[in-house]
């Protein structure tokens, strides 16, 4: 695949690394926008990107996609409690730029509404 930036690279970390920090979020008690939380304080506020707010992770019970909605921002110590047994994706998606995406007429390529780029765990 050939070579990357060193921002992209960084991007990519960054990323991953708050993926990372939000599954060190998950244990039994905390609420879910600790996880939330999280991924927003390591992209945003510790290393100056955005998080995309318009996609966000999800509950997968009977279906992969169900409530709660996993959202990648939020204030600490709300919503849901956690409890043991629960199943969710954590999907943190963050931009270089603003925080907006569009989808494309594809209806699942989900493009920056700025141009810059864009990483997903």
């Amino acid at each position: 695949m050939g070579e990357i930036s060193p921002e992209l690279q960084r991007l990519l970390q960054v990323t991953r690394e708050s993926l990372d920090m939000a599954i060190d979020k998950v244990r039994v008690g905390n609420r879910l926008t600790d996880i939330s939380a999280a991924v927003q304080d390591w992209a945003e506020r510790k290393n100056g990107y955005s998080v995309v707010r318009d996609l966000c992770g999800h509950g997968i019970g009977t279906h992969i996609h169900e409530e709660p909605n996993v959202l990648n921002y939020g204030e600490p110590g709300r919503g849901l409690r956690l409890q043991e047994g629960m199943v969710f994706a954590i999907e943190p998606m963050v931009n270089v730029g603003g925080p907006d995406v569009k989808v494309l007429d594809d209806d699942w390529t989900a493009v920056t509404t700025d141009g810059t780029n864009s990483a997903a765990f």
